[in-house]
């Protein structure tokens, strides 16, 4: 399995609308490509003292997944114009995890 992590930061006053554009445009518009072997996505956020910082996990069966969704250039950050324009930094090029042990807790 691979994990794409990728970064985000945005002033406090627009944390709330990149986390709607993420929430409500790119992640259902990535979810709609049903790219084969795609597994999931988490958005995470952390509250800092200057700036809020947005992380994405995506999880993925195999590197060749990873081209799928973003082909033979798979390191590149897929950042949507209207995520941009309410982010004040973000990473050009995601990283590439091999999952070692991911283990899911019974409920």
């Amino acid at each position: 399995m691979i994990c794409r992590l990728w970064r985000g930061w945005t002033t406090k006053d627009n944390a709330d609308a990149y986390e709607r554009i993420v929430l409500y445009q790119v992640i259902p518009g990535i979810e709609a490509r049903r790219i084969p072997g795609f597994r999931s996505i988490d958005l995470i956020r952390r509250q800092r003292d200057h700036d809020v910082e947005f992380v994405t996990l995506m999880w993925f069966d195999t590197l060749d997944s990873v081209k799928a969704f973003m082909g033979e250039d798979y390191e590149a950050a897929h950042v949507p114009a209207q995520a941009q324009a309410v982010l004040t930094d973000f990473d050009r090029r995601s990283a590439h995890y091999e999952v070692l042990d991911r283990r899911v807790q019974p409920l």
